[in-house]
């Protein structure tokens, strides 16, 4: 059961949009923690969205389209990321709870692939022959959720680490 929650968070962060960061080393597992770790998530939400905004060239007539794509990508990682706190608080867990928290998540998780689904819909309607060239190249090597690979220490193309075999696919306009 372990195995696969990881496996659906390292398929969750790696849209990066709901990945959660772990507070810092130096700051004290009482109150600050938290509030560490929701200031790491949404600067990682805010990171992925900066960096598809600059990655699909979106221009200004595009931008009404954009902003609903982004609220869609910032209201999932907070979802994702209340889950995520609730499971990592959890204590004494039952397997039955267990298994419940795991559905859950990955009900949300579904959820919001079908909120970001219909708010990528009339972005992606209205992207250039090219901007929808880079769209596809950027989604399929960083997963529907349109990200960078993060925390992958498998093997990409030839044998390279799975960031550095995304970094060379990256589309050149």
């Amino acid at each position: 059961m372990k195995k696969a929650l990881v496996m659906l968070a390292t398929a969750v962060s790696m849209g990066g949009a709901f990945a959660q960061t772990a507070a810092p080393a130096s700051a004290p597992e009482s109150t600050t923690a938290a509030p560490a770790a929701k200031a790491g998530h949404e600067r990682n939400v805010e990171d992925r969205i900066a960096y598809l905004h600059s990655q699909l060239k979106i221009t200004p007539a595009q931008e009404p389209q954009w902003k609903a794509f982004a609220d869609a990508m910032r209201s999932n990682g907070e979802t994702m990321g209340q889950l995520f706190q609730q499971r990592k608080a959890a204590t004494n867990v039952t397997a039955l709870d267990d298994m419940k928290q795991y559905a859950t998540i990955a009900q949300a998780h579904a959820d919001g692939m079908k909120k970001l689904v219909d708010a990528f819909d009339p972005l992606y309607s209205s992207l250039s022959p090219e901007q929808k060239k880079l769209a596809d190249a950027t989604f399929h090597r960083g997963g529907p959720e349109g990200g960078r690979p993060h925390g992958h220490h498998g093997k990409g193309k030839a044998g390279k680490p799975a960031a550095e075999a995304a970094s060379d696919a990256t589309v050149k306009p």
